[in-house]
Parts: structure tokens; sequence; C-alpha cells
């Protein structure tokens, strides 16, 4: 339980980012501008293409060392590190969910004389937004996970302590870890019913079309 608030505030923080990211990068990606385009994809990629650990491990110890940046805590290196990498995987959730919305919505919206912000803010992000849901809660459930990786630069999360638990007496090993499991499940479990809800949200909608 020592470790406990950490978690939840590495959750908490990295969920929120890891949208907004996601949202930022997404659009972009569909920017008329070629630069916004090609430099948004490199984030995507770079990103979905490393490793978390080493991401992490880059925004604790070698950027602040190679470009003489105090990133600052732990905490805020952990949460860049997380929130930056589900944010690329998600940013093509909401580029394809963006996609996916029918080319008639948006000839529809202009025969209606909107603006390309009306139509998007009206018509179409509405309708992605509903197809994004039961992705958006998948990957919530990840992020959950992800925040074990933050022990790794010495953040004193449930990990960590239970580390430090069974390194004290190597014979409380199964059941150190063991707690461990239901410690992350309980605190996945209201996501999994949130991500259940927003599949079942997302159905309806499809119905009522």
């Amino acid at each position: 339980m020592r470790g406990i608030t950490v978690t939840i505030n590495v959750l908490v923080l990295s969920a929120i980012l890891a949208y907004i990211f996601a949202f930022i990068a997404g659009f972009c990606r569909l920017s008329n501008n070629f630069f916004i385009r090609k430099i948004t994809a490199f984030y995507v990629e770079i990103f979905r293409g490393t490793s978390l650990i080493v991401q992490l491990f880059w925004f604790y110890y070698a950027i602040p060392m190679l470009f003489n940046i105090n990133i600052g805590s732990g905490l805020m290196a952990g949460v860049l590190a997380i929130s930056l990498n589900y944010g690329a995987y998600m940013s093509e959730i909401v580029r394809g969910s963006i996609l996916s919305v029918a080319e008639g919505q948006s000839e529809a919206a202009t025969a209606l004389n909107m603006s390309r912000f009306q139509r998007m803010r009206l018509v179409i992000l509405p309708q992605a937004i509903r197809m994004m849901l039961p992705e958006f809660g998948n990957y919530l459930i990840q992020v959950v996970k992800a925040t074990s990786l933050v022990s790794l630069i010495g953040m004193t999360d449930i990990l960590y302590h239970g580390n430090i638990l069974r390194s004290s007496n190597l014979s409380m090993a199964p059941t150190v870890y063991l707690l461990l499991l239901v410690f992350y499940f309980i605190l996945a479990l209201p996501l999994i019913f949130l991500s259940r809800k927003m599949e079942d949200i997302s159905k309806k909608g499809v119905a009522s079309e």
C-alpha cells in the first residue's frame, strides 16, 4: 500500500497526457501542411518502433546528460515516457477513426455551407469518437500495466516496495508477486468495466444510425 499513491499518480497523469497527445498527433497527421504531417509521422514511428523501457531511460538518464536539461523528478520522466508512447499508438486510432467516417457525411456538411472546422467539430468528430471508444478503453488498461516500469528509475511505486519486501526474504517471492498481480488487477478492474461500457456505447451508436 505504500506505493499505491505513486502508481495512481503516474496512471492518472499518463492517461490524461496520452489522450491529449493522441488527439494532437492524430489531427496533425491529417493536416494539409506537409511538414506538420511528416514531423508528426516521425514522432509516431519513433515512439511506436522503440522500447518503452529504453524511452524511459532516455528521459530519466540520457536527455538530462546530453542536453543539460533538468526534467525534474522521476515522476515527470515516467509520465512523459508512458504518455508519449501510448499517445503515439492512440494517435493512429484517432486518425483512422476520422478517416473511417463516411465521405458522404462531410459532403453533406459542405452542402450546408459548414466550414472545415464546423464539419470536424459537429459532424465528423462525434462519429469518430464513438469508434475510438473501445480501443481507448483497451489502451487505458495497457497504461495501468505500464506504470510498473517506473520502478526501474527508482520511483517508489507498488512494484518498488514489492521488490524491497521480496529482497528482505527470498522465500516470500511467490507471495509478494502474487500480491502484486492482485494489486494491479484491482487497479485495472474498474477500467475493464469502463472499457466494456465504452464498447456498449459505441455499439448503441451504430445501432441507432
